[in-house]
């Protein structure tokens, strides 16, 4: 079971490198397909960290096909998520 002090720290270099791609495309500094691959790499990120709480602080990594399938279920709807923020 990964460390939740490890975990949390993890997961607050994870919300400032979104948080930074969210200002940088706000103020201008994406524009286009540059904008668009920060929005899915936000995305991503938020993926992430909601794996790093699954395993650390619900206790997934101690129940490795629970895990499966909530990594599945999880992916599946980043996916609809991306499949609805490219559609806009």
């Amino acid at each position: 079971m990964p460390h939740p002090t490890r975990a949390w720290i993890v997961l607050v270099a994870l919300s400032a490198a979104s948080t930074a791609l969210a200002v940088a495309v706000s103020s201008g500094g994406f524009v286009g397909l540059a904008a668009t691959l920060a929005g899915v790499a936000i995305l991503a990120l938020a993926w992430g960290k909601a794996q790093i709480i699954l395993d650390a602080y619900l206790g997934l990594a101690n129940a490795p096909a629970i895990r499966r399938g909530m990594a599945l279920v999880m992916a599946l709807y980043a996916l609809l998520l991306l499949g609805l923020y490219l559609a806009a």
